[in-house]
């Protein structure tokens, strides 16, 4: 029951919104109802699956790459402490540099297509994956590394055995963290990189405010969909870390 007190402010803050929207009379070009919003959603349904699908596939491509990149980066960093110390202050600094700035840029370099689009979104997903990772290899017990090498164990056994296994629960927490971001990315990246996926519907709903609504509302739904992709499979290779919660 504790776990699904989440449903009951979700909907009172729908009931609230309905209620504001009814009771001030605001029209629906400035703020659509839940109801209209649902409705269009149902209406346009064809559409934004056809458009979700390609965002999908755009997240989890993008999502993927910020994975392979953020491990290798956190890795290379936890193996070398002068190259830690040399990029992580600048790691940090490159968060401030907002997205829709580095948009242009990065299509004017890579062209229209999926490259870029998976450029960005890897981007934007890096950073918390990175971090995530690089505190979990950090935060072994001493202990055992020298019991490792007790055991003559080298550098990368003790990595592979006792680093990597103990940095999992960081590293899902990253990607948990990451799996928002990967549905923030896409839509930047469909803005800038061209046609394609529910960017369609937000940027040509003009004053359908409804329609732009519903294609937040996909968005939602496909970054809640990443998440849970990404819970189920930390559940499956890291249960002791889900139990001791």
């Amino acid at each position: 029951m504790k776990k699904a007190g989440w449903v009951a402010v979700l909907i009172l803050l729908v009931v609230a919104w309905q209620a504001y929207v009814s009771l001030r009379g605001i029209p629906g070009y400035l703020l659509p109802s839940p109801a209209d919003v649902l409705r269009t959603f149902w209406n346009d349904r064809s559409t934004l699956v056809s458009e979700s699908w390609v965002t999908g596939k755009e997240m989890i491509v993008g999502y993927i790459a910020a994975i392979e990149l953020g491990l290798v980066f956190a890795t290379a960093m936890h193996f070398s402490e002068t190259l830690r110390r040399a990029v992580s202050p600048l790691l940090v600094a490159s968060q401030s540099i907002p997205v829709v700035a580095v948009a242009p840029v990065v299509v004017i370099y890579l062209g229209f297509g999926l490259l870029p689009k998976i450029v960005l979104i890897a981007l934007v997903c890096f950073f918390p994956i990175a971090v995530n990772a690089l505190d979990g290899f950090r935060s072994v017990d001493p202990e055992y590394g020298r019991m490792m090498r007790t055991l003559y164990a080298g550098r990368r056994t003790i990595f592979w055995r006792v680093e990597a296994p103990w940095a999992l629960p960081a590293i899902f927490s990253g990607c948990r963290i990451a799996a928002p971001y990967a549905a923030i990315g896409a839509l930047f990246a469909e803005y800038a990189g061209g046609s394609g996926g529910l960017a369609d519907s937000i940027r040509g709903a003009q004053l359908d405010t409804a329609l732009v609504a519903a294609g937040a509302l996909a968005l939602t739904l496909l970054a809640l969909a990443l998440t849970g992709i990404v819970v189920l499979l930390e559940r499956v290779f890291v249960p002791w870390a889900h139990e001791a919660r």
